[in-house]
Protein backbone atom coordinates (compact mmCIF):
# COMPACT_ATOMS: atom_id res chain seq x y z
CA UNK A 1 0.00 0.00 0.00
CA UNK A 2 1.30 3.06 -1.10
CA UNK A 3 0.46 6.57 0.84
CA UNK A 4 1.45 10.09 0.10
CA UNK A 5 4.91 8.67 -1.47
CA UNK A 6 5.75 6.04 1.47
CA UNK A 7 5.31 2.51 0.74
CA UNK A 8 3.76 -0.23 3.39
CA UNK A 9 3.84 -3.39 3.06
CA UNK A 10 0.35 -5.26 4.42
CA UNK A 11 -2.12 -8.52 4.75
CA UNK A 12 -5.16 -8.71 4.55
CA UNK A 13 -6.34 -9.09 8.35
CA UNK A 14 -7.80 -12.51 8.60
CA UNK A 15 -9.89 -11.44 11.60
CA UNK A 16 -10.52 -7.96 11.49
CA UNK A 17 -11.20 -5.45 14.67
CA UNK A 18 -8.35 -6.40 16.52
CA UNK A 19 -4.43 -6.19 16.32
CA UNK A 20 -2.07 -8.80 17.20
CA UNK A 21 1.03 -6.93 18.40
CA UNK A 22 -0.03 -2.91 18.06
CA UNK A 23 0.10 -2.69 14.53
CA UNK A 24 -1.12 -0.18 12.45
CA UNK A 25 -5.09 -1.28 11.16
CA UNK A 26 -6.13 0.48 7.43
CA UNK A 27 -9.69 -0.20 6.73
CA UNK A 28 -10.79 0.00 2.78
CA UNK A 29 -13.96 0.11 1.24
CA UNK A 30 -14.58 -2.82 -1.16
CA UNK A 31 -16.41 -0.66 -3.90
CA UNK A 32 -16.06 3.19 -3.00
CA UNK A 33 -19.16 3.62 -5.59
CA UNK A 34 -20.93 1.92 -2.50
CA UNK A 35 -23.11 -0.02 -5.11
CA UNK A 36 -22.29 -2.70 -2.65
CA UNK A 37 -23.16 -1.21 0.39
CA UNK A 38 -20.36 -0.07 3.16
CA UNK A 39 -18.58 -3.00 3.22
CA UNK A 40 -14.66 -2.70 4.21
CA UNK A 41 -11.62 -4.78 4.50
CA UNK A 42 -8.77 -4.42 6.86
CA UNK A 43 -5.10 -4.52 6.34
CA UNK A 44 -2.71 -4.99 9.38
CA UNK A 45 0.76 -3.67 8.44
CA UNK A 46 3.67 -6.28 8.73
CA UNK A 47 6.83 -3.80 9.21
CA UNK A 48 10.47 -5.65 8.33
CA UNK A 49 11.89 -4.26 11.36
CA UNK A 50 9.74 -7.18 13.73
CA UNK A 51 9.87 -9.82 10.67
CA UNK A 52 12.58 -11.74 9.10
CA UNK A 53 9.98 -13.01 6.70
CA UNK A 54 9.06 -9.31 6.13
CA UNK A 55 12.31 -8.12 5.79
CA UNK A 56 13.35 -10.79 2.93
CA UNK A 57 10.42 -9.17 1.03
CA UNK A 58 11.42 -5.82 1.49
CA UNK A 59 14.49 -6.39 0.71
CA UNK A 60 13.61 -7.67 -2.87
CA UNK A 61 13.06 -11.61 -2.15
CA UNK A 62 12.06 -12.80 -5.77
CA UNK A 63 8.66 -14.96 -4.52
CA UNK A 64 7.11 -15.93 -1.29
CA UNK A 65 6.12 -19.42 -1.64
CA UNK A 66 3.10 -20.09 0.53
CA UNK A 67 -0.06 -18.32 -0.63
CA UNK A 68 -3.84 -18.46 -0.09
CA UNK A 69 -4.27 -22.22 1.06
CA UNK A 70 -0.53 -23.82 1.56
CA UNK A 71 0.31 -25.45 4.67
CA UNK A 72 2.78 -23.71 6.47
CA UNK A 73 5.42 -25.45 9.50
CA UNK A 74 7.03 -22.17 11.18
CA UNK A 75 9.63 -22.99 14.20
CA UNK A 76 10.54 -20.76 16.36
CA UNK A 77 6.91 -19.37 16.51
CA UNK A 78 8.19 -16.91 19.37
CA UNK A 79 4.62 -14.44 20.69
CA UNK A 80 3.36 -15.03 16.79
CA UNK A 81 4.15 -12.01 15.64
CA UNK A 82 4.94 -12.95 11.72
CA UNK A 83 3.01 -16.23 11.97
CA UNK A 84 -0.10 -13.87 12.50
CA UNK A 85 0.64 -12.35 8.72
CA UNK A 86 1.45 -15.68 7.91
CA UNK A 87 -2.08 -16.75 9.15
CA UNK A 88 -3.24 -13.75 6.92
CA UNK A 89 -2.06 -14.97 3.77
CA UNK A 90 -2.85 -18.12 3.80
CA UNK A 91 -6.37 -17.50 4.73
CA UNK A 92 -9.04 -20.06 6.18
CA UNK A 93 -8.05 -22.27 3.57
CA UNK A 94 -4.31 -22.75 4.54
CA UNK A 95 -2.97 -24.11 8.03
CA UNK A 96 -0.22 -23.23 9.74
CA UNK A 97 1.89 -25.21 12.31
CA UNK A 98 3.33 -22.78 14.64
CA UNK A 99 6.08 -24.55 16.75
CA UNK A 100 7.40 -22.33 19.97
CA UNK A 101 9.59 -24.20 22.84
CA UNK A 102 9.63 -21.06 25.28
CA UNK A 103 6.13 -21.89 27.36
CA UNK A 104 5.94 -17.74 28.17
CA UNK A 105 6.33 -17.34 24.18
CA UNK A 106 3.89 -20.25 23.84
CA UNK A 107 1.16 -18.57 26.17
CA UNK A 108 1.01 -15.55 24.01
CA UNK A 109 1.08 -17.97 21.00
CA UNK A 110 -2.03 -19.62 22.15
CA UNK A 111 -3.57 -16.25 23.04
CA UNK A 112 -3.03 -15.80 19.26
CA UNK A 113 -3.99 -18.71 18.08
CA UNK A 114 -7.33 -18.48 19.78
CA UNK A 115 -9.13 -16.58 17.29
CA UNK A 116 -7.28 -17.65 14.69
CA UNK A 117 -8.81 -20.83 13.24
CA UNK A 118 -6.10 -21.25 10.51
CA UNK A 119 -2.90 -21.50 13.13
CA UNK A 120 -2.16 -24.73 15.37
CA UNK A 121 0.23 -23.89 17.84
CA UNK A 122 2.25 -26.59 19.38
CA UNK A 123 4.52 -25.88 22.36
CA UNK A 124 7.39 -28.67 21.77
CA UNK A 125 11.10 -28.95 21.21
CA UNK A 126 11.64 -28.04 17.54
CA UNK A 127 14.61 -30.33 17.96
CA UNK A 128 12.25 -33.20 18.32
CA UNK A 129 10.01 -33.53 14.97
CA UNK A 130 9.38 -36.70 16.20
CA UNK A 131 7.39 -35.84 19.08
CA UNK A 132 4.89 -33.61 17.30
CA UNK A 133 4.83 -35.30 14.19
CA UNK A 134 1.58 -37.25 14.86
CA UNK A 135 0.11 -33.32 15.01
CA UNK A 136 1.33 -31.92 11.91
CA UNK A 137 1.13 -32.97 8.25
CA UNK A 138 3.62 -32.45 5.05
CA UNK A 139 3.50 -29.17 4.19
CA UNK A 140 4.41 -26.78 1.21
CA UNK A 141 6.99 -24.16 2.80
CA UNK A 142 8.92 -24.65 6.06
CA UNK A 143 10.09 -21.77 7.74
CA UNK A 144 12.99 -21.41 10.22
CA UNK A 145 13.88 -18.84 13.46
CA UNK A 146 15.42 -21.27 15.40
CA UNK A 147 18.20 -19.46 17.57
CA UNK A 148 20.40 -22.67 18.26
CA UNK A 149 23.65 -23.48 16.89
CA UNK A 150 23.14 -26.34 15.42
CA UNK A 151 19.91 -24.44 13.73
CA UNK A 152 20.67 -25.69 9.87
CA UNK A 153 20.53 -28.99 11.19
CA UNK A 154 17.07 -28.50 13.39
CA UNK A 155 15.68 -27.21 10.04
CA UNK A 156 17.03 -30.31 8.47
CA UNK A 157 15.24 -32.77 10.34
CA UNK A 158 11.79 -30.72 10.11
CA UNK A 159 11.98 -30.94 6.34
CA UNK A 160 12.80 -34.20 6.12
CA UNK A 161 9.58 -35.11 8.49
CA UNK A 162 6.93 -33.03 7.02
CA UNK A 163 8.16 -30.73 3.24
CA UNK A 164 6.43 -32.22 0.41
CA UNK A 165 7.97 -33.53 -3.04
CA UNK A 166 8.74 -29.96 -4.42
CA UNK A 167 8.01 -27.73 -1.08
CA UNK A 168 10.02 -24.96 -0.48
CA UNK A 169 11.70 -23.52 2.82
CA UNK A 170 13.12 -20.53 4.13
CA UNK A 171 16.13 -20.30 7.17
CA UNK A 172 16.95 -17.32 9.05
CA UNK A 173 20.59 -17.96 10.44
CA UNK A 174 21.17 -15.74 13.65
CA UNK A 175 25.00 -15.36 12.78
CA UNK A 176 25.94 -14.62 17.11
CA UNK A 177 23.98 -18.00 17.89
CA UNK A 178 25.56 -19.92 15.34
CA UNK A 179 28.83 -19.32 14.99
CA UNK A 180 30.03 -16.11 17.06
CA UNK A 181 33.10 -14.35 15.61
CA UNK A 182 33.14 -16.26 12.33
CA UNK A 183 30.80 -14.71 10.21
CA UNK A 184 32.87 -15.68 7.20
CA UNK A 185 32.83 -19.46 7.70
CA UNK A 186 28.97 -19.59 8.60
CA UNK A 187 27.91 -20.02 5.39
CA UNK A 188 28.93 -22.83 3.55
CA UNK A 189 28.29 -24.71 6.84
CA UNK A 190 24.26 -24.89 6.97
CA UNK A 191 24.34 -25.05 3.26
CA UNK A 192 25.94 -28.70 3.93
CA UNK A 193 24.02 -29.64 6.99
CA UNK A 194 20.76 -28.19 5.13
CA UNK A 195 22.19 -31.15 2.01
CA UNK A 196 23.19 -34.25 4.34
CA UNK A 197 19.27 -33.64 6.02
CA UNK A 198 17.32 -33.14 2.28
CA UNK A 199 16.55 -29.58 1.04
CA UNK A 200 19.37 -27.83 -0.90
CA UNK A 201 19.33 -24.39 -1.33
CA UNK A 202 18.69 -22.71 -5.06
CA UNK A 203 21.43 -21.12 -6.73
CA UNK A 204 24.49 -20.82 -6.40
CA UNK A 205 25.80 -17.32 -5.89
CA UNK A 206 24.05 -15.72 -3.41
CA UNK A 207 24.03 -11.78 -3.26
CA UNK A 208 24.50 -10.48 0.49
CA UNK A 209 23.30 -7.55 1.71
CA UNK A 210 25.14 -5.52 4.64
CA UNK A 211 23.62 -3.00 5.99
CA UNK A 212 24.60 -1.61 10.11
CA UNK A 213 24.11 -4.75 12.45
CA UNK A 214 22.62 -7.33 10.06
CA UNK A 215 23.33 -9.47 7.08
CA UNK A 216 20.92 -10.69 4.95
CA UNK A 217 21.69 -13.79 2.47
CA UNK A 218 19.18 -15.06 0.56
CA UNK A 219 20.00 -17.59 -2.32
CA UNK A 220 18.01 -15.94 -5.25
CA UNK A 221 19.85 -12.33 -6.06
CA UNK A 222 17.84 -9.29 -4.78
CA UNK A 223 16.51 -6.89 -7.03
CA UNK A 224 17.21 -4.37 -4.60
CA UNK A 225 19.56 -3.14 -1.35
CA UNK A 226 17.61 -1.57 0.72
CA UNK A 227 19.12 -0.47 3.99
CA UNK A 228 17.61 -3.03 6.92
CA UNK A 229 18.15 -3.70 10.51
CA UNK A 230 16.33 -6.90 12.28
CA UNK A 231 16.55 -6.38 16.32
CA UNK A 232 20.37 -5.56 15.98
CA UNK A 233 21.43 -9.28 15.49
CA UNK A 234 23.09 -10.50 12.68
CA UNK A 235 21.01 -12.57 10.32
CA UNK A 236 21.55 -14.51 7.06
CA UNK A 237 18.40 -15.65 5.08
CA UNK A 238 18.55 -18.57 2.99
CA UNK A 239 15.49 -19.76 1.07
Amino acid sequence: MKKRDQESLMTRSFFPGESVYGEKRVSVMVDPTHQRGDEKVEYRTWTPYRSKIAAAIAGGINTLDFGPGSKVLYLGASTGTTCSHVSDIIGPTGILYAVEFSPRCGRELLNMAKRRTNVVPIIMDARKPQDYRYLVEMVDFVFADVAQPNQASIMGINCKYFLKNGGKWMIAIKVLSAHPGQLHRLHPRPRGRLQERRPAPQGRRPHAQQVHDSRALPERPLRHHRQLQIRSSKLIIFC
